[in-house]
């Protein structure tokens, strides 16, 4: 199996300034990002803070219903194609090579934003890992779960100059085809430079 180690986040950036800052952006620069970037996006988005597995997002009772991937096409050191975030360890695996960012964006009605990001966050459920302790109630919490991953990686990528936005408009069973994962896809997060600023 292929993984890749990640870098260490950095936290001496003032959230208060963030998130006046922070907006949904669509479009990106043309240059690539670095594997710290990426490194910094995955930890904040739901990265593991604690001795005990705690996360930066919160988890109706520790059950961590999400998975993340990446999507990586211009990515130093990464060869295109989608990796599980292993929050663990806090690396990357890769799952499949290759660039399915056309077939992705056309699954997205056709947002662009897709085939413009050098990367493109994806986040996943298990639903079963909540519902089995909470019953039908467990899918508002990883809703829930969800929301605060996505303000995560939004508050990551303006700390770095970067931008992203939460696509929820897609097929579902295309996406999921697409990508070849076992989870249920919740959305899809571009992430690049900040073109808007």
């Amino acid at each position: 199996m292929d993984e890749i180690i990640l870098i260490a986040p950095d936290s001496s950036k003032s959230i208060i300034s963030i998130l006046m800052r922070r907006r949904s952006v669509r479009s990106f620069g043309k240059t690539g990002i670095s594997l710290k970037e990426v490194s910094e996006l995955l930890w904040a988005a739901c990265g593991k803070n604690s001795d005990w597995g705690g996360r930066t997002a919160p988890s109706a009772g520790a059950t961590y219903p999400l998975e993340i991937y990446l999507m990586a096409q211009d990515v130093e050191s990464l060869v295109p194609g989608l990796y599980r975030y292993v929050v663990e360890r806090h690396v990357l695996s890769l799952v499949t090579k290759g660039n399915p960012a056309r077939e992705l964006s056309g699954a997205c009605l056709n947002q662009k934003t897709i085939i413009n990001a050098p990367a493109t966050v994806i986040i996943s459920a298990d639903f079963n890992r909540t519902t089995t302790r909470y019953g039908d109630r467990g899918k508002r919490y990883v809703y829930m779960e969800t929301g605060h991953c996505g303000q995560n990686l939004h508050i990551a990528a303006e700390s770095l100059g970067m931008g992203t936005v939460m696509v929820g408009a897609f097929k579902d069973e295309e996406v999921k085809k697409i990508l070849g994962i076992p989870e249920e896809v919740l959305c899809l997060c571009p992430v690049g430079k900040n073109e808007e600023k």
